[in-house]
């Protein structure tokens, strides 16, 4: 399969971008942090484009990305006050949004360089073991990520991971989504609907309360599909502390099982996206933090609102949330995982 050199990381090492095709689908991955640097799908006009945020360089990468297209580990979405207990010992995790560890912290998985184990035209797998204490987490972990292109316009993505000591994992790809273009301005016009019931409120520091709050009545409701923008300015305290929608919503049917997640529509293009998962939640984030300080490869700058993520996972702070579905990987166990992006035109 293709692969071109994408730069030299901040110590030395070498970085390759790879790019699978099928059809009109085409996808590039490069081997730092796993990364999706751009997804290449048509309209309805057949005029394809790229749908995913990025930056330019491997440095923009190392140094400022909001985790661009990365697989994020070891533990995606938010920790409080960077600290879990497991089997009555406590671990301390680097703290690095507010007092709370965000994405297994500064350097998780979406900044660290992975190794080729196999490359085809329409397949790539990437792996890493993460030591024993990286970023605070207990046990060596084997990681490996598949990414592959089974059918015209679908993008899967295969997860697995295996420990020699207990510990928690919690792993997603944080893609940027404007299915108009990148670069092109607000997402917020994009039609959503979402396959959940229930999400998770948090406190002010956006970790989750416990609760599982209905969506019916709410701003959360994306149970019909409408606009982002419909309700986001709704004068709900939620949407206040995240600046927008970055929250949880919590998937129907069994965790484990391939099912629909959300659904994602631009009606001017009419490109559409599937998402389908195993995973037991999604979230949902519509790019709050963007603040116009990042360029993309389309020479524009990346405003709030600019791209839409939909991050298939387990549930936030779960070492910390007895009541929430178990984030602990245990020896002799594999974790395993699918998540499916499916591209067509409305």
């Amino acid at each position: 399969m293709p692969v071109e050199p994408f730069g030299t990381t901040a110590d030395g090492q070498a970085v390759g971008r790879h790019s699978l095709s099928r059809g009109s689908l085409r996808v590039d991955i490069i081997e730092f942090g796993a990364i999706i640097t751009r997804i290449g799908v048509p309209d309805r006009a057949g005029h394809s484009a790229n749908v995913v945020l990025g930056l330019d360089t491997l440095r923009g990468y190392e140094t400022v990305s909001p985790s661009f297209g990365a697989v994020i580990g070891r533990y995606a979405n938010r920790i409080a006050g960077g600290r879990f207990s497991l089997d009555g010992h406590t671990y301390r995790l680097p703290v690095n949004e507010g007092p709370n560890t965000l994405h297994g912290g500064p350097r998780n998985f979406g900044k660290r360089l992975w190794r080729v184990e196999g490359a085809e035209a329409t397949s790539l797998a990437l792996a890493r073991r993460s030591p024993d204490g990286e970023e605070g987490f207990p046990g060596n972990l084997d990681v490996r990520v598949r990414y592959s292109l089974p059918a015209d316009g679908v993008l899967r993505m295969d997860y697995a991971a295996t420990t020699d000591r207990p510990t928690v994992l919690n792993l997603t790809n944080h893609s940027y989504f404007n299915l108009a273009g990148e670069g092109t301005g607000s997402v917020l016009g994009h039609v959503v609907q979402l396959e959940a019931d229930a999400f998770t409120p948090t406190d002010a520091t956006q970790i989750p309360t416990g609760a599982l709050r209905p969506v019916a009545g709410t701003p959360f409701d994306f149970r019909t599909p409408h606009p982002l923008e419909a309700r986001i300015r709704a004068g709900d305290s939620q949407l206040a502390i995240a600046k927008g929608y970055d929250h949880t919503f919590v998937l129907r049917g069994p965790a484990g099982t391939l099912r629909p997640a959300a659904r994602c529509t631009d009606p001017e293009s009419g490109r559409r996206l599937d998402v389908w998962t195993t995973q037991p939640a999604l979230q949902l984030y519509s790019g709050n933090n963007l603040d116009g300080t990042l360029i993309g490869p389309s020479g524009r700058i990346y405003r709030s609102g600019d791209g839409v993520c939909f991050e298939t996972q387990g549930f936030p702070d779960a070492p910390n949330q007895p009541a929430f579905p178990s984030a602990v990987l245990r020896p002799g166990e594999t974790f395993v995982a699918r998540t499916e992006f499916r591209f067509s035109v409305a």
